[in-house]
């Protein structure tokens, strides 16, 4: 791991210098062992040995969810013996993808995640509950597992929900650190106060916070982060950013603005529609290039995430790059009379109405054509009245109003939470395919 701390902190002509050497070898490993990417060279005559330059890769065709989804198994590098752990992505876009990880690919897992831990202030002599499953498949749990053991802390596999057990298991073991997605954490305050629970001034300190961001662009707290900063002051946020098909993460440090690039474990573009490099203080959705992973590397992978990025200097002495939170992911993007926006604009509304409990967003299609928004809301109030506020309150952000429908508290976190699911659902598309 001194390497790859090392690395970070380094002039960034060095740091590309690094990554274009270890690209070159995945590009070789790519062209002599996935079938996917020996036919697609093949195809579009492209000669690795002259892709040197990260700028290079611009040749290369992106890879893509669906690539991913109709060919899956030809992605796979090794034989099927050298495989120790099978994954899935999550499926929010589409079919879920299985992933297959060598020994090598677990041990680069876990260097991710021990990262994380030192980047956000953590200490090997903390315990870290973790709050998220490490079932079903789920790549992010056992990225935190593996990570603590590399890291050197010891970890309990409390797994998600159930805020009686958090809150037991934090009494009797006093973890320094959790990981879970942030809006549980809300929750967990919620029965801290029913049942009496001294919350503020228990040990937990600090959060790994996944799944969602609790950061705008510009470095503040958005709306569930003041939520929770507002119940609970004394305790760290660090937002992480990760998917399964990098096999790798973002993470924030100690000074809170943006989450850290590991330039040893992906390279990272930033692409329009296009697919052309954006400007520095342009949108782009992150495309990465994975680097030193043997099982399934991917060449030049469009996530379908957009961010802005940020390529000064951190203040804690990284010169990585770090993204901003996400806006939202391609496929989630919506035209809704005349204004373009993503389902995280609508979110930071409604975190921020103390009537709504919960929520879902529906996208579909019109009668005409275009994009519908109903928003489905759980609330004790139900009134004319509030439809009309809630409608004005969105006009003044956003402005224009969605469609609201009230249906049982209840309902809706069934609705959230399918069976299948290993999050909570919060955005259905039904939009027709164009």
């Amino acid at each position: 791991m001194t390497d790859s701390l090392k690395l970070q902190r380094l002039p960034l002509r060095e740091i590309k210098a690094y990554q274009e050497r270890e690209m070159a070898r995945t590009l070789a490993w790519v062209n002599a062992r996935s079938p996917f990417y020996r036919e697609l060279f093949a195809k579009e005559k492209i000669d690795i040995s002259k892709i040197r330059r990260i700028e290079d890769l611009q040749r290369i065709p992106v890879t893509t969810k669906q690539d991913l989804q109709l060919r899956n198994g030809d992605f796979l590098c090794v034989p099927p013996a050298e495989v120790r752990d099978y994954v899935t992505t999550s499926g929010t876009l589409g079919e879920p993808v299985t992933f297959a990880d060598t020994e090598n690919d677990l041990r680069r897992l876990a260097l991710s995640e021990a990262l994380s831990y030192e980047m956000a202030g953590c200490l090997p002599s903390d315990i870290i509950q973790l709050m998220v499953t490490v079932d079903r498949c789920f790549m992010a749990g056992h990225a935190c597992l593996l990570g603590s053991l590399r890291f050197g802390s010891a970890i309990i596999r409390a797994g998600n929900g159930i805020p009686e057990l958090q809150w037991n298991t934090i009494r009797r073991l006093r973890p320094a650190v959790c990981v879970c997605v942030p809006s549980f954490l809300v929750k967990l305050v919620e029965f801290a106060e029913t049942h009496r629970i001294d919350y503020r001034h228990s040990s937990l300190k600090r959060v790994i916070c996944v799944g969602e961001t609790v950061r705008t662009n510009e470095h503040t707290c958005n709306v569930l982060g003041e939520k929770i900063h507002a119940l609970w002051p004394e305790l760290s946020m660090h937002v992480n950013y990760a998917s399964t098909e990098m096999q790798s993460s973002f993470n924030e440090c100690e000074k809170e603005c943006g989450t850290h690039h590991k330039p040893d474990l992906t390279v990272v573009e930033f692409l329009d529609d296009a697919g052309r490099p954006v400007k520095p203080d342009e949108p782009g959705e992150i495309t990465v290039t994975t680097l030193g992973v043997e099982g399934m590397p991917l060449i030049r992978f469009r996530t379908g995430d957009v961010c802005y990025r940020f390529e000064e200097p951190c203040s804690c002495g990284r010169n990585s790059l770090r993204l901003g939170p996400i806006l939202g992911r391609k496929g989630q993007m919506i035209k809704y009379k005349g204004t373009t926006l993503y389902p995280a604009a609508l979110y930071d509304i409604l975190e921020n109405i103390p009537e709504v409990k919960n929520y879902i967003v529906e996208v579909y299609t019109s009668a005409i054509g275009t994009d519908g928004i109903r928003i489905l809301i759980g609330t004790p109030d139900s009134s004319e009245n509030f439809i009309k506020q809630l409608k004005d309150l969105f006009r003044s952000k956003i402005r224009v109003a969605p469609d609201i429908v009230f249906e049982p508290v209840e309902l809706i976190a069934k609705k959230q939470t399918p069976p299948t699911s290993r999050k909570i659902i919060k955005f259905f598309d039904y939009r027709e395919p164009k």
